[in-house]
């Protein structure tokens, strides 16, 4: 038998118990797709990251990341724990690292404090289908008048992972429950979905976000923290304006007691719209698992 250590970080926070919590296992070299979607399933995290040798040798791992149920292209706080967690270790050559992922190639910058990393997207804007407003308004269990379509309509959009975004009234937010018959109705109307649908909802807070992020059909009945969907807003927001960048905050997690504070920026290049996020990590526990 091997063991094979992993850790766990809590990211978007710089306090333990809050943020997102993240499983890393730091050299998954000999596990195979199906032992490493067993391991998430058995650690119920909302991602777990598995880091082998890079394909160039001019990159940092492969990393590849899985939820509880399906493998991901791209994450935004499992590269953020990730990065943090092969920092600590002294696997760093220098402030840049960079991950080969599903989506492609992913850049995470450290922050010179030693606990917050920052990470591009994988891919500009796409924006997709929009969504019939009182199908989502039931995923919600909300009022279709709580979603607001002066801004966007409900759309699925993506910077490397689709979500379908969606803006609330102010107060709507604490009052969203996911329903997964809605959810599962809805999704069934999307042959394209593949039986997946994630809703990121948010309200506005002057420049900056309140937010919450909805998976059932996924596992994950609420995120605390969802780096991706984040930055997928973030791109969506500078694409809707005549603005050249935006910079903001977002709070995600604290209906669920893991307040998480995530910094986002868009930006405009000839292939389109980028986006990156942002924050801290907390180291938590450290663990091994025979095999």
């Amino acid at each position: 038998m091997i063991d094979y250590q992993y850790l766990t970080v809590d990211v978007f926070t710089d306090r333990r118990f809050g943020g997102n919590p993240l499983a890393v296992f730091p050299d998954a070299s000999g596990l195979d797709t199906a032992t490493m979607q067993a391991l998430a399933a058995e650690l119920n995290y909302s991602e777990t990251t598995f880091v082998l040798p890079p394909a160039d040798p001019a990159n940092t791992a492969q990393v590849r990341i899985f939820n509880r149920t399906d493998e991901m292209p791209f994450a935004g706080h499992p590269n953020v724990g990730t990065a943090y967690v092969l920092a600590r270790l002294g696997r760093a050559a220098g402030p840049v690292l960079r991950f080969e992922e599903v989506a492609g190639l992913v850049e995470v910058r450290l922050g010179e404090d030693g606990v917050s990393a920052e990470i591009d997207a994988p891919q500009p804007l796409r924006l997709m289908e929009e969504l019939p407003v009182d199908g989502i308004a039931a995923c919600l269990s909300l009022d279709p008048a709580r979603i607001l379509t002066g801004t966007h309509a409900p759309v699925r959009a993506s910077v490397g992972v689709d979500f379908v975004l969606v803006e609330l009234s102010t107060g709507a937010l604490a009052q969203s429950a996911p329903d997964i018959g809605a959810y599962r109705r809805l999704a069934a109307q999307f042959p394209e979905f593949g039986g997946r649908l994630s809703i990121f909802l948010y309200e506005r807070d002057g420049m900056d976000v309140r937010a919450r992020m909805f998976a059932p059909l996924a596992g994950t009945w609420e995120d605390p923290a969802t780096g991706s969907a984040n930055a997928t807003l973030a791109a969506l927001r500078l694409h809707l304006s005549g603005e050249d960048c935006l910079h903001y905050r977002a709070v995600q997690g604290v209906e669920m007691g893991r307040e998480s504070h995530l910094s986002l920026r868009a930006w405009r290049t000839a292939e389109g719209v980028r986006a990156s996020v942002g924050g801290a990590c907390v180291s938590m526990f450290r663990g091994s698992v025979s095999l």
